[in-house]
Parts: structure tokens; C-alpha cells; sequence
């Protein structure tokens, strides 16, 4: 599984570990990804996503998962939550 979020694409950084003699050596910043379980309003169901926390507190902010997608470019979001969206703004248009 990918260290990516599927909200936000945030995912590993590379950098450098520094010694106190200045040798540096490869390592890895990892995002702070978590299981988690939204809920969509205009779907009515829930949906289980693998989100950082930055994420989940981006989604909290801008008032619910679908308010999010909403929001939210195309080119960040993975490939499945780029179908809940698509049916999100489906499932809006109809209501509207």
C-alpha cells in the first residue's frame, strides 16, 4: 500500500539524517496516515479512506467530506475517491 493520502496526495518526503560530524545519510518523512471512516451526506453512506491528519482536519474545516470534494482539485485526489466525487456533484445536480 502506498504512504500517499487519497484526499490530499500528500506523501513521503525525502531528506537527510545529519550526524553531529555533518555526515548525512539518506531517510524518510512519512505523512501521518490514518484509517478512517467518513461520512457522505449527499450519498448517504459511509466511505473508508486511508487520509493524513491534515487531511481529516482540512475535512472538518470546510464542513464535511462532501464539501471537501467539492473543493478539491482533480489532480490530487486518487483514482477512487475521484469516482465518489463524481458522484457527489452527480447526486447534487439531481437534488438541485
Amino acid at each position: 500500500m502506498a504512504w500517499r493520502c487519497e484526499l490530499t496526495g500528500k506523501t513521503r518526503q525525502i531528506g537527510h539524517r545529519v550526524s553531529h560530524s555533518n555526515r548525512k545519510t539518506k531517510r524518510r518523512f512519512m505523512p501521518n496516515l490514518l484509517n478512517v471512516t467518513l461520512m457522505s451526506d449527499a450519498l448517504g453512506r459511509s466511505v473508508r479512506l486511508r487520509v493524513s491528519a491534515n487531511a481529516l482536519k482540512s475535512v472538518d474545516h470546510r464542513g464535511g467530506l462532501d464539501a471537501f470534494l467539492l473543493k478539491a482539485k482533480d489532480t490530487e485526489l486518487s483514482p477512487r475517491v475521484l469516482g465518489l466525487k463524481r458522484q457527489v456533484v452527480k447526486k447534487r445536480q439531481a437534488t438541485a
